[in-house]
This record gives C-alpha cells, structure tokens and sequence, in this order.
C-alpha cells in the first residue's frame, strides 16, 4: 500500500487501511471504494492523507487554464492590490502584538487591532466583496495569524448579515481575531506538522482554548472575546471539545466563529492539502453541519456567501466550465450553471457532477 494525499484522490481508489477522525471515531474503513463524497469527507475532517493499494494510479495535476479568467481580473485589480498590501502589513502587525502578549505579559491593546482589521473592510473594493477577494488570497501563509484575520473578517460580515447591532458586530469581530490566541502556546512543531497528530500531539494541541482563555482572561477583555477563544470548537451536537458542550451551552459569539473558522480553515491551503472550492465546502455544512452549527447562523452564512459568487466562473468535475446564475435554496452548494451552450441545473444532476472550483 502507499500514501496518497487528499488533493491526489480519484473516485474509484480502495482504501488500504480504516480512516479515523482525530476523536478516534471511524471515518472509513479499509476495503472502501472512494467515491466524490468520500474524497469531501475526507477534506471535511482535514485527514492529511490516507493509504491506497500500491498498485493504484495517481493521475497528475492539471495544468491551469491559461484563459485570463474571474479570479485571475480580480488579482490585478488596484482594489485587490491594495487589499493585499495592507492586508499583510496588518496581519504582522498582529503578529508581532499577540506575541508580545504572551511572551512579554504586554498589555493587550484591542481597540488598536480592531482598528486596522475594520480599515480593510472600510477601504472601498468596488463591485468586489470581501469574499472574492479572501477567496484569492488563499495561498499557504502562516496558520495562525493570517488565519485569525481572515476569520475575524469572516465574522464581521456573518454579524452583518445576521443583523447584530453594530456594538455586537464589532465585538464578534474581535471575538474572531483572537480566538486562536492560545496557539502561541502550543509548540510550533504541533502546529505545523504536514502529517496526521499523533494522539498525544492532537491532545496538546487541543489545549490551545483553555490557553486562549487563560491569557484572555489575564487582559480583561469582553466574556464573550474569552468564551470565543475557549469554545468555538464545541459543536452544538455535543461532538466538540473541551467539554462536548451543546447548543443552548455554548456562548453565541463562539457560535459565530465557529463557522468562520472551519470555512477559512477549509477554503485556505494547507501544508497537506490545497484549498477546497467554497462550494464544497457548503455541501459538507450542508450534509453534516446543520446538526453541528447553529441552525440560524449556519443556514444564513450558506445561503449569503454563495450569493457572493453569483457570475463567479466556475469548472465542472467534468471539465465544461461556466458561471454560476441561480443559488437553489434547497441544495445550496448545487446552483444553476451557464455553459458556453447550455444551462446546467446541478440540483437535478447525479450527485458525481460537482462544481470542481471558482476559476
């Protein structure tokens, strides 16, 4: 048998060895013919790679359109450029505050870092939303400080279109931008390993949210920026850590990043994987997330970030490519498609025909 990672899967492929979650509960057992949905399972639960039989052929990486498309106006777009650039000095600018922190017991000045977040949703983009532009900034950076930008970001606009006030609106932002604090606690070479944790490491690194908390609660700062950090990995099911809390438990702000996390999780590249289309992501919420996620903020987040990508051109697991006209409100993450001669309803397609990326 022999290693495959996920973005090398086909459907078809046979599982060699069973495929556990990091909660040590099956996945999929050895013998198992992957399918389209397996291989999104996979992704789902962010399984670095699995093993197949030594005899099965991993097909090569297709090369990229050279068609100047969607994303690829947006990248040389002044607003794009502009984003990108204050994007990155803010990102270290956060950096460089939460490290002195938690390494030098600095005072943390939040009204400052909320500050330069708001800066990049205020600076005009034009017809382009924010998510276009997160969507295109998705190559692997750094794990934890890109990543809390982005999901404070993220949170910001599920506020929004929540209709919080504007006080809650600011206050989930902060609630994103420093949920994932107590990374900086766990060793670095937890944080960054390419491969699957090893059960002792995946314990360690569990223990980022009582951090987060601990030293959130030294800085005095908001309940709900503490109780962010502490459980925005509780599930409303009771499938989450650290204490398998449920629905009406968890604090409502944890509740917000949550989604925002997984998404920017999900959608940014990884050291073991590449970014999975927003599209796939919404049919893994949408097969398993509303059990998992607050049933109002989920089902809000779906239905308005696909709207964002409403005349986004997409790729087809077939290979036709087109633009997204329709969002289906009864199976979001399968909308109405406009090819170069025809209209696909993906809705009424078989379920192996899938939408392959924004492109």
């Amino acid at each position: 048998m022999k290693a495959v990672p996920i973005s090398g899967l086909t459907p078809g492929m046979t599982l060699s060895k069973d495929v556990y979650t990091y909660n040590d509960q099956l996945l999929l057992p050895a013998g198992m013919k992957l399918t389209d949905k397996a291989i999104m399972k996979l992704a789902f639960y962010s399984i670095p790679f699995i093993y197949v039989g030594k005899d099965e052929v991993v097909p090569p990486i297709k090369p990229h359109d050279p068609e100047d498309t969607y994303s690829e106006r947006i990248k040389k777009s002044p607003a794009f450029r502009k984003f990108s650039t204050d994007f990155h000095e803010d990102v270290n600018k956060l950096k460089n505050a939460l490290n002195d922190v938690v390494e030098k017991n600095a005072p943390l000045d939040i009204n400052t870092l909320l500050h330069d977040t708001l800066s990049l949703l205020d600076n005009t983009h034009g017809p382009i939303h924010i998510f276009d532009i997160l969507h295109n900034m998705r190559q692997y950076d750094d794990m934890t400080y890109a990543h809390s930008m982005n999901v404070a970001l993220i949170c910001n606009v599920l506020a929004t279109w929540l209709g919080m006030s504007e006080e809650d609106i600011l206050l989930a932002t902060q609630c994103g931008l420093l949920h994932d604090i107590g990374k900086l606690k766990i060793p670095e070479d937890i944080i960054k390993k390419p491969d699957k944790l090893t059960h002792q490491e995946y314990k360690i690194a569990k223990t980022h949210a009582n951090e987060g908390y601990n030293i959130l609660q030294a800085c005095k700062v908001d309940m709900h920026i503490a109780n962010a950090a502490l459980l925005h990995h509780e599930r409303c099911d009771g499938s989450g850590y650290p204490f398998g809390l449920t629905s009406n438990q968890i604090d409502p702000f944890a509740k917000i990043v949550a989604i925002a996390d997984v998404y920017d999780a999900m959608t940014s590249a990884r050291v073991y994987r590449g970014p999975l289309c927003p599209f796939a992501v919404i049919a893994m919420f949408e097969n398993e997330g509303i059990q998992k996620y607050d049933a109002k903020y989920i089902l809000t987040f779906m239905e308005n970030v696909l709207n964002t990508y409403i005349l986004n051109r997409v790729r087809l697991s077939d290979g036709r490519t087109g633009e997204v006209v329709l969002i289906n409100k009864r199976f979001l993450s399968r909308p109405l498609i406009r090819c170069e001669n025809e209209y696909v309803d993906l809705s009424k397609e078989p379920a192996s025909l899938t939408i392959e990326a924004i492109i």
